[in-house]
């Protein structure tokens, strides 16, 4: 995992949301542009908009494309998060929960999905075919967080659509680490495409149970190469876990 990453994101984080806390950045007021904060902070604006959307995940701002981000809230809201230094016990913990909950969206998704969410997912799978040869994994993972949104998006259920939203926020550094996994085994890449593309035809087809096949199958993988060591899905025992950090 990109400790180095994660913890440029979480710094860069803390200090915006010590800035709101102080009144620095007034509710109701927006927080300067991404590439301004990228100078300020002397880091780049894949780290700036990770930290925000961590902000955004907590309920300290609201961010919109063109409009930038405006402060909602002084402190955070309570609850369910998802620490972004977890280590690989934490993660598999995550992508079990995962991959139940986005199993269960995939199949809700081939129930309702429109003509306009599955043009999402086209888009998103275009983005994602023109960076398989692309040796930087950043170019890919926004790509990838859309098409898990928008396969989110197409259960048509809010609910859904919040949580599988701050998740694939919060594990974005765990989706460029796999990329990066992948960039050094040939055919790998294009490989993990291919379990996009299952799931979306099956999303298309209107296929529930071949589509929470499919959303399950890609998680499993995306986890193996996390080397998270997950059990086989006919385990019996938790007790087979292998969560070696």
């Amino acid at each position: 995992m990109s400790l180095r990453t994660a913890t440029l994101t979480d710094q860069v984080a803390s200090q915006l949301a010590a800035e709101i806390a102080r009144g620095t950045y007034a509710v109701g007021a927006k927080l300067p542009a991404g590439k301004d904060l990228a100078s300020l902070y002397g880091v780049s604006a894949a780290v700036i908009r990770e930290a925000t959307e961590r902000l955004r995940a907590q309920g300290l701002v609201r961010s919109r494309q063109g409009s930038g981000c405006m402060v909602l809230a002084r402190t955070g809201a309570a609850g369910f998060q998802v620490s972004a230094e977890a280590d690989r016990a934490q993660l598999a913990h995550v992508y079990e929960l995962r991959m139940e909950l986005e199993g269960g969206a995939a199949a809700l998704a081939a129930r309702r999905r429109t003509p306009a969410d599955l043009a999402a997912m086209q888009l998103a799978l275009e983005g994602l075919r023109g960076c398989l040869d692309d040796p930087d994994p950043d170019a890919a993972v926004e790509y990838d967080v859309a098409f898990h949104g928008a396969v989110a998006a197409a259960t048509h259920n809010p609910s859904y659509q919040r949580l599988l939203q701050y998740l694939n926020l919060q594990l974005r550094h765990a989706v460029r680490t796999a990329r990066q996994n992948s960039l050094r085994h040939a055919g790998l890449p294009s490989r993990v495409q291919q379990e996009h593309v299952a799931l979306f035809d099956a999303i298309a087809r209107g296929d529930a149970d071949g589509a929470r096949g499919a959303a399950t199958a890609h998680l499993r993988g995306a986890a193996g190469r996390l080397e998270l060591g997950l059990p086989p899905i006919d385990s019996p025992s938790s007790s087979e876990y292998g969560y070696a950090p």
